[in-house]
């Protein structure tokens, strides 16, 4: 089995990035003496200059991987974020103009509780956690991160969906002066991703605010991004500033520039190719060569149910 309970695994099998190891050691400590939450300000290393604040969370959480992960430095240098630039270098770059604090999300929709949440809010009620999972990308490249948030359910439900919510669409924030590249035509703006309500309420699917222990720094998504593991990356979507409960599929941002090449469900699938290029294998960053791609990203065990009956290539 290719995902792992926290009790099943060493930690010399989770990763070999000693910076990750001693930053994690570090927090520890603060968190048993108490002084975790005054740490605003550590920075544990000169990678971190593209980090956030520390983060502390309760658990280390259900789902963990016994593969490497992708140096910190490639997770938050390598980034397809539209808003910012079609380069993937080029975010890290130019996120400076992000401005994740303070952050507000409004959920609208078939719910008995809508409302406009400050970030704080929204998190409070919650224990975050770090899961390790697998991530990749349309165009054939995978990375594996040590992500912190909560699981999307565990959000959804305190708004109490009604029966009409069959979907659940999402929104990146929108302004021009934050991101910059909103001034191109490259999509329709704002970006807009969406999942059927099973699939939002799986107990994969993560709500994220960190990375390597850290609040996602602005490339990554900040404040709070989606992260869908079976899915290909697109559809985990960054900034968010909208949740909204919908009978109807929406239409994605992606679906709306080129409905042949991105469908809806865009989950993880050798079997059907981009009408551009075969997802049979991928390149792992960091790595040399390429290996082949999994069904599901490798998650079929906890999701292939959710598809149950569905013509994958027809519905893909």
């Amino acid at each position: 089995m290719l995902i792992k309970r926290p009790s099943d695994i060493a930690s010399s099998e989770i990763t070999s990035e000693a910076v990750y190891k001693e930053r994690r050691r570090f927090l520890q400590q603060m968190t048993g003496l108490g002084l975790a939450a005054g740490m605003g300000g550590y920075l544990g290393s000169a990678e971190a200059a593209y980090g956030g604040k520390p983060l502390t969370f309760n658990k280390p959480g259900a789902f963990r991987l016994d593969e490497k992960l992708t140096p910190y430095k490639d997770v938050t240098t390598y980034n397809n974020f539209y808003e910012f630039s079609t380069s993937k270098q080029v975010p890290a770059r130019m996120a400076h103009t992000l401005r994740p604090s303070p952050w507000s999300v409004s959920v609208e929709g078939a719910c008995a509780r809508p409302g406009n949440y400050a970030l704080e809010d929204l998190l409070k009620p919650h224990a975050q956690e770090e899961r390790i999972y697998r991530f990749r990308c349309v165009e054939g490249w995978s990375m594996v991160i040590p992500w912190v948030g909560i699981p999307l359910a565990s959000m959804l439900k305190r708004f109490e969906p009604t029966s009409g919510a069959k979907y659940v669409m999402f929104e990146t924030l929108q302004d021009t002066r934050q991101f910059p590249n909103q001034h191109s035509r490259v999509l329709d703006w704002p970006y807009v991703e969406g999942l059927t309500i099973d699939e939002a309420m799986n107990p994969l699917t993560l709500m994220a605010t960190g990375l390597y222990g850290e609040a996602l720094p602005n490339q990554n998504g900040a404040p709070m991004r989606l992260v869908v593991p079976w899915k290909y990356g697109f559809k985990s979507i960054k900034s968010i500033v909208r949740i909204r409960f919908v009978e109807k599929m929406p239409t994605s941002s992606w679906m709306k520039a080129s409905s042949r090449e991105y469908g809806f469900y865009s989950n993880v699938n050798p079997q059907v190719s981009h009408p551009r290029w075969s997802q049979r294998s991928e390149r792992r960053i960091g790595e040399w060569g390429r290996r082949d791609t999994l069904m599901f990203n490798g998650y079929a065990e906890q999701v292939a149910h959710l598809y149950s009956g569905m013509d994958l290539k027809k519905y893909f």
